[in-house]
């Protein structure tokens, strides 16, 4: 079983920075593919982005290309979403989300974090 916690949200003025960390448990933690998502109030939950096991592959909603960027550290067991240039429609709740890449697709497990709120305001 893998367990996850998000931390590192906060608020932010338009143009601002925010590091998002999720620290995961499980032996196999290294096995799995990792992604964040994001869900803002009445709106469904939708990808953010995703990284393969190794690291070496990652992949993006268009919205955030250039502007968050993913990464891992398996001895850490932690995964992290680093997001730069935020704008208000970034605001939302962000979720760690265990997953696999199926046909270069980021495909979720039902593995979720509790998420960290993310506020962009203008």
């Amino acid at each position: 079983q893998v367990q996850l916690v998000e931390s590192g949200g906060g608020s932010v003025q338009d143009g601002g920075s925010l590091s998002l960390s999720c620290a995961a448990s499980g032996r196999t933690f290294s096995n799995y593919a990792m992604g964040w998502f994001r869900q803002a109030p009445g709106k469904e939950r939708e990808f953010v982005a995703g990284i393969n096991w190794s690291g070496g592959r990652t992949n993006y909603r268009d919205s955030v290309k250039g502007r968050f960027t993913i990464s891992r550290d398996n001895a850490k067991n932690t995964v992290y979403l680093q997001m730069n240039s935020l704008k208000p429609k970034d605001t939302a709740a962000y979720y760690c989300n265990v997953g696999v890449y199926i046909s270069n697709t980021y495909t979720p497990r039902d593995y979720w974090g509790q998420g960290t709120q993310v506020t962009v305001s203008s």
